[in-house]
């Protein structure tokens, strides 16, 4: 995509305003922001936003502004969904995608993206499928074959079915203001923003095309699990009202468990005394015996949840 049409209007097709919010990710940043200028589609606008980072980041983007001319702003570090929150406000897409700044988009994603939603004013989220990529760029697998699919609100709160990556999460503008936008004081904003926009009465479409590539690398917010155990539930807590509630939180309870029984056993612990007898299954006997097997005397006595 050249300078000339960013941001341009381009008949009747949609303005997609693509926001990267930049944070510590220089070895990655440059093919992010490339692969949203070397989209199909030719009706975007990309405000990019360093968000207080401590490597070399703001220099690689200023580089790429100069050549591109795509709005450029430094600030000192708000964390993701404010970020988020100020720069819709300034965009002026009907149709909103953030995106990762070690993510890369594929060549047509926002092209297969506007014409699916044409026409389909109850889809409130469009999605796709990904590939894996490594830090340096290198695929890590065939990416899983799945089908178009739909998601209510339940879909998405009971996991269902096969959720949407991330990396592909395209907004209706009117959507997004329906909800409120997303809440600074819960920082893993995709899942919230999903499950508040489909509460809302929205659906999320996920189309079964690969639209872009995930960057798995050492610093990925999922490997931090204390992180993720606190963003997760405090997002359940916002739909405490659902029937499935206490379900839906031990759910998640068990599958942490498992994957920290060996990493943070202090976690792993904490997880277990949360999770109430009746909600036990076989997650949790083998994140216990993961537990009692690796040696870890527990700290203090266990008080079980009946």
């Amino acid at each position: 995509m050249s300078e000339s049409n960013m941001g341009a209007g381009s008949g009747e097709q949609p303005l997609v305003s693509v926001i990267i919010a930049s944070y510590n990710h220089g070895p990655y940043i440059e093919a992010s922001i490339a692969s949203v200028l070397a989209q199909t589609y030719g009706n975007i606008e990309l405000l990019v936003v360093d968000d207080g980072s401590s490597d070399d980041s703001v220099e690689r983007i200023q580089r790429l502004q100069r050549l591109h001319g795509f709005d450029f702003r430094v600030q000192k570090n708000q964390g993701l969904s404010r970020t988020l929150n100020e720069t819709v406000a300034r965009a002026r897409g009907e149709l909103i995608t953030p995106f990762g700044s070690d993510d890369v988009m594929l060549p047509q994603r926002l092209a297969l993206q506007v014409a699916y939603l044409q026409g389909k004013p109850e889809v409130g989220i469009c999605a796709g499928n990904i590939e894996e990529i490594d830090a340096a760029g290198n695929s890590r697998g065939a990416p899983r074959e799945l089908q178009l699919r739909r998601l209510d609100f339940d879909d998405v709160f009971l996991n269902r079915k096969a959720g949407a990556p991330a990396p592909t999460l395209l907004f209706r503008r009117e959507a997004l203001a329906k909800v409120g936008g997303f809440d600074p004081q819960i920082r893993l904003e995709d899942l919230y923003i999903q499950l508040k926009i489909t509460r809302a009465g929205y659906f999320v479409d996920i189309l079964g095309e690969v639209l872009a590539q995930y960057r798995v690398h050492g610093s990925n917010t999922y490997k931090n699990y204390r992180f993720m155990v606190d963003n997760v539930l405090r997002t359940y807590a916002q739909f405490s009202d659902h029937p499935a509630y206490a379900q839906v939180c031990n759910s998640f309870r068990n599958s942490m468990l498992l994957k920290c029984a060996r990493q943070d056993k202090a976690l792993a612990w904490g997880l277990l005394r949360q999770i109430p007898w009746r909600f036990w299954n076989g997650k949790t006997v083998r994140g216990f015996l993961r537990l009692l097997l690796s040696g870890w005397s527990r700290p203090g006595a266990i008080k079980w949840r009946s």
